[in-house]
Parts: structure tokens; sequence; C-alpha cells
């Protein structure tokens, strides 16, 4: 590879707002289209569904039974909403994640482990907020038999209905994910990308690995939060009353600790964990590279 060629390590840390922003938005909708049938079955199996035919053994049964009854398609259904949605609110998450990163001295020598967790948990605090209501379409169209097929449609009619704090019920249980989980995924991949490349040389590989292991292990941690946050999301779509009435992430919290013991704040563990690996891998890769390609134009 000759020096002309992009070289991502070469380019400054902090490579501008602009770029940082653009970057982060052609990741994350990268990151979001491609995983987005594994992430329609984790929704599905943290679901407390009244039917049996909506309660799925694990990925590979689920993966079977709804490409047969339902067709492959419906794995597709909502992903307009976070295409949507994912583009703006990555830009702002990496646009923040620098800066502050920037501001509270992450990019210098050694490990800066608080300045790269203060960094991923105030970029997460302001994309939350932009991404939560496409979060909310996306997985009322994504549950078994949802009467939705477009994304206004279902947009719409959770307004008329429920009124615009259906869109930021979860929030607050969001953030109590993103937050740890962001801080988690950074700071590790950070730490990783330093361990394997520590001559910062070209090397998309490395970025790859340290973003997957970064994922996993921030996926896997988060988890029982998300079970809460899928109930709260999907609260409408339920024939259930007490689900239907949930209030609160300490509400949520209590439906499935009575339903389902601590096994329940493990649903959707493996699809979760089998998400966040590859699309970890390729947002961390796809930010870097186009944060690379954007500077060198």
């Amino acid at each position: 590879m000759t020096q002309e060629e992009i070289d991502y390590e070469s380019l400054p840390p902090n490579a501008g707002l602009s770029v940082n922003m653009l970057a982060g938005a052609l990741a994350g909708i990268s990151e979001h289209a491609v995983m987005y049938p594994v992430d329609s079955i984790k929704t599905r199996m943290q679901v407390f569904a009244a039917s049996p035919v909506a309660v799925y053994s694990g990925v590979g049964n689920a993966l079977t039974r709804i490409s047969s009854t339902e067709g492959v398609r419906a794995l597709w259904r909502g992903v307009w909403s976070v295409v949507l949605g994912a583009g703006p609110a990555h830009a702002v998450h990496f646009g923040t994640l620098e800066a502050v990163k920037e501001l509270l001295g992450g990019n210098e020598a050694g490990n800066q482990w608080v300045a790269t967790s203060i960094a991923g948990a105030s970029a997460t605090t302001a994309a939350d907020a932009l991404m939560n209501p496409f979060d909310v379409i996306k997985q009322r169209m994504q549950v078994h038999k949802s009467e939705f097929r477009s994304i206004f449609t279902c947009a719409r009619t959770v307004y008329q209905a429920e009124g615009l704090g259906a869109f930021f019920v979860s929030y607050p249980t969001t953030l109590a994910i993103s937050i740890p989980y962001n801080a988690i995924q950074y700071t590790i991949y950070e730490h990783l990308k330093r361990v394997i490349n520590p001559t910062h040389e070209y090397s998309p590989s490395t970025h790859m690995i340290s973003g997957a292991g970064a994922g996993a292990v921030a996926a896997a941690v988060t988890t029982p939060l998300d079970v809460a946050k899928t109930m709260l999301q999907t609260r409408g779509t339920s024939h259930d009353p007490e689900i239907r009435n949930v209030r609160g992430m300490a509400d949520a919290f209590r439906i499935i600790w009575n339903r389902d013991g601590l096994r329940g704040f493990g649903r959707g563990l493996s699809p979760r964990v089998m998400t966040n690996i590859p699309s970890s891998a390729l947002c961390w890769l796809s930010y870097e590279f186009f944060k690379a390609a954007i500077r060198t134009d």
C-alpha cells in the first residue's frame, strides 16, 4: 500500500466535526440495515406473547418459523425506520463522541479510559433522544402479527392512540442501557485497538476485531435492560392488560421477574450478542473508513 492511499491511523485524532458526523451517519445506516433481520428476531424473542405461535426456542427456530409462516420479508418489516433514524442519530453520536473525547484529552497517549467513557456516555445521551421514536416504530412493526406496513402509518396511529409520550416512554430505560453500553463498548474498543495495533499502522482488521469484541461484551451486559425496553416500546401492541399499562423501567422489571424469574432478563441474549458482534465490527470499520475517505477527498 502506498502513502497516497487511505491510511486510517495517519489522520489527526479529531478529524473535524463534519467529517465525524458524516462518517457516523454512513456507518450507522450500514450497521443497522445489514443486521436488521437478526434484530427482528431479538424483538420477537423478548416480547411476552400471549399466543404460543409467537414463542420461539432459539434464533434458528425463530428464523425458520417466521420465514415459513410469514415470509422472509417479515424479517425486514420496519427497516426504513432505522434507516431514516440511524443516519442523523449516528451523526450526532459520533460527532459528540469525538468532540468530547478531544475536549477531555482522550486522544493523548496512554489509557484514557475516563475520557473515553464520558465521551461514550455523552454521545449516546444526545443520539438516543433523536433515535428513540424511530426505535419505537421499528419494534411496533417487528412484532408478531403487526398491523403496520408503513412507518408513517405506524407513527400516526401510535401518536393518535397513545400521544407523543409513547415515543419517549422508554427513553430513560434506553439511556440506562445505552450509557453503560457505549461507555463499555467505546472503552474496550479503544483499548483493544491500541493493544492489537500498537504501531497505529493501516489495519482495518483491527477495527473489526476490536469492534466485535467490544460489541459482544457491551451487548451481553445490558441485555436485561433491553428486555425491559422492548416491553415498554411494544406495550401498545399487547393484549395483556398488565403489559399494556406498564409505566416505566421498574414496572417492567417487576413484570419480567414475576412471570419468568431470572431467566426472563436473558430473553433475546443470543440474537442480541449475535447482532452486536458483526454490527459493531461493521460500524467501527465503516466509521473509520468513511472518516478517512472523507478526510482525504
